[in-house]
């Protein structure tokens, strides 16, 4: 597999990655057939939280990590700041994501994380004290890099701009995750020119619109998918109307014509976007990944990718384009 730069920087990961936010739900055997697809693929980004089955999914692959794929040829990157506190949903002050980092490499087996990312932005805490914690993170050994996930285009900037400019040893933002997809192309109005102009790699999420882009849904809700059940149905929920429909007829259409699947389509596009170093996918198990992964071979032409622009495109209106034309 193709591995690319995240960022300005000098971490490299393979060009699609491996996410594990059903790992605290699902069986070891599981798990371990879906991290050795990956790693025989060529794939070596990992992605996983301390919140992910209550930090179960960081300690199956710790425990996959001494038995299966060498420590050495993976990039595991983390999480810290969510919480499950109903009066505050995210924590990023210095002494909580410290403490969770440290529970996370117990859970891992691990002396250090490749990326550590904190989850999403807090109002609560001054925005320098939690990039004081990255930077501790990566002087002490801790964490090789930083990053965040869920900022808007100006968290995102502040952030970036402020380890940036700030004197002495700061840690540059390698990375940045966030949903994008062609039923989700809200990073593109701040938070992906942000992320370019300064250098931040994209990591997106859901890059199959929550499974809706496979095509799975477009006659009926299968009983075995996230669709089908009561606990993931509101998840899948937004992305099932008229819009979300034109778009996956469209991307069937794409897939016809070059006789690939729309999951090959819809994973390429959002892969060799502009900004982006490596979309994570999830898998149930080892077929679904499998059929992730064969999209290495796929590049989708100009003309097909310019359809699927048009068809998905979101309506930003002012300020993002030039006043005097509207």
């Amino acid at each position: 597999m193709e591995q690319r730069y995240l960022g300005r920087t000098g971490l490299r990961v393979s060009r699609i990655g491996l996410g594990t936010l059903t790992w605290g739900h699902i069986e070891e055997n599981d798990a371990a057939d879906l991290l050795k697809v990956f790693w025989e693929a060529g794939g070596t980004l990992v992605d996983t939280a301390d919140v992910y089955g209550d930090g179960e999914a960081e300690y199956l692959l710790g425990r996959l990590m001494e038995r299966l794929v060498p420590r050495r040829d993976l990039v595991i990157a983390t999480k810290a700041g969510s919480v499950p506190d109903p009066e505050r949903r995210f924590d990023g002050s210095r002494g909580h994501l410290l403490a969770a980092l440290d529970a996370s490499l117990t859970r891992l087996g691990t002396d250090h994380v490749d990326l550590w990312q904190v989850h999403a932005f807090d109002p609560g805490t001054p925005l320098e004290e939690t990039l004081q914690a990255l930077d501790i993170a990566v002087t002490s050994g801790r964490a090789r890099y930083a990053g965040v996930s869920n900022f808007s285009g100006w968290q995102l900037a502040k952030a970036a701009t402020w380890q940036l400019a700030q004197p002495g040893p700061r840690t540059r933002l390698a990375g940045t995750q966030m949903e994008y997809s062609l039923l989700q192309r809200g990073v593109e109005r701040e938070v992906l020119p942000a992320a370019v102009d300064l250098g931040v790699g994209l990591l997106p999420s859901s890059p199959l619109g929550r499974g809706v882009l496979t095509g799975k849904y477009r006659h009926a809700t299968p009983a075995d998918s996230r669709g089908g059940s009561d606990q993931m149905a509101p998840f899948v929920a937004p992305y099932l109307d008229d819009t979300a429909r034109r778009i996956v007829d469209a991307v069937a259409t794409a897939a016809d014509g070059l006789s690939a699947t729309p999951l090959q389509v819809a994973l390429a596009w959002v892969r060799d976007r502009p900004g982006v170093s490596a979309p994570i996918v999830g898998a149930r198990n080892a077929q679904q990944l499998t059929a992730a992964l064969s999209v290495e071979t796929l590049s989708l032409p100009d003309e097909i990718c310019r359809a699927l622009d048009d068809v998905s495109a979101p309506v930003h209106r002012y300020p993002d384009h030039d006043w005097s034309t509207l």
